[in-house]
């Protein structure tokens, strides 16, 4: 809402322009402000939590992971067939007493069959491609589901306290690279561990000598990897803050472009991204450079193992222990049985990268829903409001309100008046259960407001903002937001109310144009406008204007002030004003003050007293000091 909440637990300011309605987002998970905040204070990775979350994610989609495993066993028995097909030709080429020796039958069948394995291997290659794409989309639509599903049920304090930017980031760019990893590297994974338990009984069967040399490449390979692992889970976990820092001061900038522009700093909002952008960059090549080392360092490694198996297969060659086809057909099995550890390799920095946004999406998914305890449904409201000493504060030892005791009778119009930071948005927020009381109760018709559910009680109020948020939507989903199912008829009904006909009508597509980002492409007093028709049409009990004229000018106040006389009409309202003149036909002015009520009464009888209300208005009105 307008009023800032100073004494939020705001992570740091906002950005110049930026709209909210509270504290404002943070600016990163430590909290501060500049291009290295936050990035330093992320707890270490629980890597089997995230992998086991992930597994859970990807076994949603049950039947597609089964019609995997099934082509992936088919697409590993025929690649084990192979190098045993290709030493058995070998074999049938034999040279005895300096003569040369070829079964050209036993040749011919072995590699018609080689042909047809490698024939069918390459279909089956292509339903395991097909089916890991699907399986990729299926996870990830599931899990972009269940983050915006977790989005939209957060409790106001929590986006209140988060960088919008990086809430997206979340939603964007950690979720696309889990999307990445599931699709490039589930089948490798998956294959892997079969071809690797079957290349290692083959391996057995032929040479168990062999095979032992074998797992020396296995041991240098976990060795590497181990070692590695923890300077690569570091910097990836670094460079997804950074880009959401990244992604977040642009979101700011974009969004108040034209503040930034009005105050000329531009220089700075670039310095700033161009701070965060080069720390990205850095922490990105370290973290690329580390991730890129493990392919070549297992490709060395794979290269030792080939050696050690041709000298003392030779040998076991000469010695007559084994043939030169086993030999040729082992150094291929012992590739097969490398190959998976290498692409695994290949694929850490991908899959570290994936992990740390998996974590990132996780730690939303894992912030607690809003909590809603309330039972009482409420079929009708008259609109009897009690805040019976109030005690609020954002954060601990802070406190906002302090007592504070106001009572509403059904139809009222009470205005609340105040400096900035004296607590009356709070008085709004807390009734519509933004945030809960820390001390005494608010009532409804005589019923806490805490035991009645939220949807129920904020169904029953309608706020109009000063920062009026539209939709891009055509004008006439914007009102119906209101009330979804409301006939066209109705929605034009409560345009007439709200003024807002005569400049709809005017427009070339009238209730059918269509909106830009936050309705930009309409004036300030035309978009509220539209706010008070959506207010209408929602018909509410209660009614809250927060600021709704402080934006525009004097001659279109007065035809919002029309409109908002019509919605008041036969409805309690509480209106929140820096602009005196909007609230002189209020029936009572409550005066907040450092979170209290010190003054109450009528417009005429504030200004007798002569106390706080009445120095705001001279201030205002007849410009005379205090």
């Amino acid at each position: 809402m307008s009023e800032n909440k100073q004494n939020a637990p705001q992570a740091a300011p906002r950005g110049p322009g930026g709209p909210g309605m509270g504290p404002g987002p943070g600016r990163g998970p430590g909290g501060g402000r500049g291009p290295h905040a936050g990035l330093f204070s992320e707890k270490p990775k629980d890597t089997k939590k995230v992998m086991k979350r992930l597994v859970q994610y990807i076994g949603s989609s049950k039947y597609l992971v089964v019609g995997m495993l099934v082509v992936m066993l088919a697409v590993t028995l025929l690649q084990l067939a192979a190098p045993s097909l290709q030493g058995t030709a070998i074999d049938a080429m034999t040279v005895t007493a300096g003569r040369s020796e070829v079964d050209m039958g036993a040749v011919g069948r072995n590699l018609l069959l080689l042909g047809l394995v490698y024939l069918l291997t390459a279909v089956m290659q292509y339903f395991q491609g097909l089916g890991s794409a699907l399986l990729s989309q299926a996870t990830v639509r599931k899990m972009r589901t269940d983050l915006f599903d977790r989005i939209v049920s957060l409790p106001i304090r929590y986006i209140d306290t988060h960088q919008h930017g990086d809430i997206m980031s979340r939603m964007t760019n950690d979720v696309e690279n889990v999307s990445q990893v599931v699709s490039q590297s589930i089948g490798s994974l998956f294959s892997g561990v079969l071809t690797i338990i079957g290349s290692i009984a083959i391996m057995l069967y032929y040479s168990p000598a062999l095979t032992a040399l074998s797992f020396v490449t296995v041991i240098l390979s976990l060795l590497a990897t181990a070692f590695m692992s923890k300077s690569m889970r570091k910097y990836f976990s670094r460079q997804s803050a950074l880009l959401g820092q990244l992604n977040g001061h642009a979101e700011e900038m974009i969004t108040g472009y034209h503040t930034v522009v009005a105050f000329s700093r531009e220089d700075e909002a670039q310095q700033e991204f161009e701070h965060i952008s080069a720390d990205l960059r850095k922490t990105g090549i370290i973290a690329q450079l580390l991730g890129g080392v493990m392919g070549p360092m297992m490709n060395v490694i794979g290269n030792i193992g080939f050696l050690l198996i041709a000298a003392f297969g030779g040998y076991f060659a000469l010695t007559g222990v084994i043939s030169i086809g086993v030999i040729q057909a082992f150094i291929l099995y012992s590739k097969q049985f490398t190959r998976p550890i290498n692409e695994i390799a290949n694929l850490y920095g991908q899959i570290q990268t994936a992990m740390a946004g998996a974590e990132r999406v996780f730690s939303v998914l894992d912030a607690g829903a809003e909590v809603d305890e309330g039972t009482k449904a409420l079929p009708a409201v008259k609109g009897d409001i009690d805040f019976n000493h109030i005690f609020f504060s954002y954060v601990p030892e802070k406190p906002v309100l302090k007592d504070f005791d106001l009572h509403v009778k059904s139809g009222q119009r009470i205005a609340i008046v105040g400096a900035t930071g004296s607590g009356k948005t709070t008085v709004v927020n807390l009734l519509t259960r933004f945030y809960d009381v820390d001390q005494g109760s608010i009532l409804l018709d005589g019923v806490d407001v805490r035991e009645i559910p939220k949807k129920d009680l904020r169904e029953k109020i309608a706020i109009v903002l000063q920062d009026t948020v539209l939709f891009s939507d055509s004008i006439a989903g914007n009102i119906r937001y209101g009330r979804l199912d409301a006939g066209m008829d109705e929605v034009r009904h409560a345009a007439q109310t709200a003024n807002a006909d005569i400049f709809i009508e005017r427009l070339p597509e009238g209730y059918d144009t269509q909106l830009s980002e936050s309705g930009s492409n309409l004036s300030q007093g035309q978009r509220q406008l539209l706010s008070i028709a959506r207010a209408v049409l929602a018909d509410p009990s209660i009614l809250i204007l927060d600021e709704a004229t402080s934006s525009v000018d004097t001659r279109t106040e007065l035809h919002i002030q029309e409109a908002m006389l019509a919605l008041m009409e036969n409805r309690t309202s509480l209106i929140i004003a820096h602009r005196l003149s909007t609230i002189r036909t209020a029936d009572k002015i409550i005066v907040v003050d450092d979170g209290r009520i010190v003054e109450s009464g009528n417009h005429a009888e504030l200004l007798e007293q002569k106390g706080v209300y009445y120095n705001l208005y001279q201030n205002q009105f007849a410009g005379l000091k205090t």
